[in-house]
């Protein structure tokens, strides 16, 4: 855990947040500021700054991130509709909680517009 991360707070139960899964990997909440009506962040358990710092041996958590969005997507009822998975590296990608994370956002029509 990275004592200043918000996320490895969040994981520690340091800072309350609204958790809507939990296993021994991964850990999603809903967006303290959403973008949409629905909007979760997912992490990993573990502290890894950003995509640029995975490792080859930590290929798999992408994947597994990829995987729960989709099935949280039919728990939050977005899976039909339509949503969107992101994940933003770096200051100029976007990042600002340097922890890797994964934005699920649905429950209304989307921008095409990326940026």
């Amino acid at each position: 855990m990275a004592e200043e991360c918000p996320f490895c707070r969040i994981i520690a139960g340091e800072v309350p947040s609204e958790i809507v899964y939990r296993d021994e990997d991964f850990v999603a909440f809903r967006d303290i500021e959403p973008q949409a009506p629905k909007h979760l962040i997912i992490i990993p358990k573990f502290h890894v700054a950003s995509l640029a710092q995975l490792t080859e041996q930590q290929q798999g958590v992408v994947g597994g991130l990829v995987i729960l969005a989709r099935s949280l997507a039919e728990a939050e009822g977005i899976d039909r509709s339509g949503y969107r998975v992101i994940i933003n590296c770096g200051p100029e990608g976007g990042q600002v909680v340097p922890h890797l994370h994964l934005h699920l956002i649905g429950g209304r029509r989307l921008s095409d517009q990326l940026g």
